[in-house]
């Protein structure tokens, strides 16, 4: 049993932050294109390269679901990352009455 738990132990811990970033979320309004390839399940440097650039041109995004409107994210992407999504309102990004 105590060899188990050692080896349980020690593979958590050579996963070391790929598994804290698969068990997190991404702001997609704040994140870098490194962080979004990081955290999201099929999203190289090449897409969230195309996430951050889409968020520049156009402003943040109004919600979660907005990211399929960039090119070379589908529906398949953002269904295998939904629940990986965030959007924080930051207060420059709060609509102002």
């Amino acid at each position: 049993m105590k060899k188990l738990l050692a080896g349980l132990v020690l593979s958590l811990s050579m996963a070391g932050s790929g598994l804290a970033l698969a068990m997190g979320s991404v702001n997609i309004n704040t994140a870098s294109a490194q962080e979004l390839a990081q955290t999201l399940n099929g999203v190289g440097m090449a897409k969230a390269q195309a996430i951050v650039e889409y968020r520049e041109m156009h402003g943040p995004f109004q919600s979660v679901q907005d990211l399929v409107k960039v090119t070379g994210i589908g529906l398949s992407i953002y269904e295998r990352n939904e629940s990986l999504l965030r959007i924080d309102n930051a207060p420059d990004m709060v609509a102002q009455p």
